[in-house]
């Protein structure tokens, strides 16, 4: 993983780790229902944030150099299984 994507997704992550807490806390103080669902949202929208950012990593990397070394089958069915996952 290249550095500065490793170091975008884990200050990505904290964000949503604290997020997740304020949600937590919301919950156990019985918050209207509506706003928990505004911050639940906000933690989905920094997840693929998070996704996209890795994946583009991916792209100009490991899915270039797979290319470069004739692995284009594997590199396709990787691609593949990505765009295949349940939510996508």
């Amino acid at each position: 993983m290249l550095p500065e994507v490793k170091e975008g997704a884990l200050k990505r992550l904290n964000y949503v780790d604290g997020h997740l807490a304020g949600i937590r806390r919301m919950i156990e103080e019985d918050k209207y229902c509506v706003d928990v669902l505004k911050q639940t949202h906000a933690v989905r929208r920094a997840i693929q944030k998070i996704e996209a950012l890795i994946l583009e990593g991916h792209l100009h990397t490991h899915v270039l150099e797979g290319i470069h070394d004739g692995h284009n089958q594997q590199v396709l069915d990787e691609l593949m299984e990505l765009y295949n996952l349940p939510g996508r």
